[in-house]
């Protein structure tokens, strides 16, 4: 007779193949490993922000990993992986917005490669704002997405010195 620990260990493993079979197969999470923006459309809520970078100006110029992952390979892949499980859950769940909100980490992302792109103009402008917490986004909040029809809405910043980490909410 088999034990229960080796009756639990076949169960275990089998939902885990199950789940990564789903993941990787019917739910196209191969394509999430490569730069094709058409991934980013896998999710149909995410169609008419890929419709909007498609008419946009940085369409010849970024792709959606160039703006929402960092530029090296183990952060890009970090955030990739955590922003698949929120995704995911928050989709499989259906707790995700009717307009969907940048917000947390995932906007730290996002000014950082604002500014790794732009760093001679971002710079010069930086100068020109009184506030130290002036982000990109706050006036060019359409530029990635500049056809879509949502309307770019964001969070209240954390307090200067705060050490709020981002919660799955906020991804």
């Amino acid at each position: 007779m088999r034990s229960t620990a080796t009756v639990l260990l076949g169960a275990l493993v089998g939902v885990a193949i199950g789940l990564g079979l789903y993941t990787f197969v019917y739910a196209k999470g191969y394509s999430y490993l490569a730069n094709d923006p058409n991934a980013c459309a896998n999710c149909h809520v995410m169609r008419e922000y890929y419709d909007g970078w498609m008419k946009s100006s940085h369409r010849m110029a970024a792709k959606c990993n160039d703006c929402h992952t960092p530029h090296g390979l183990a952060g890009k892949y970090a955030v990739k992986a955590a922003n698949g499980f929120f995704h995911s859950f928050a989709f499989t769940t259906g707790r995700f917005p009717d307009v969907i909100q940048i917000k947390g980490y995932n906007h730290r992302v996002t000014q950082d490669a604002c500014l790794y792109c732009h760093a001679d103009l971002a710079s010069a402008m930086l100068g020109v704002h009184s506030r130290k917490d002036a982000a990109c986004l706050q006036c060019h909040f359409n530029v990635g997405h500049s056809a879509a029809s949502f309307t770019m809405t964001f969070p209240a910043a954390p307090g200067p010195g705060s050490s709020e980490e981002p919660s799955y909410a906020d991804r």
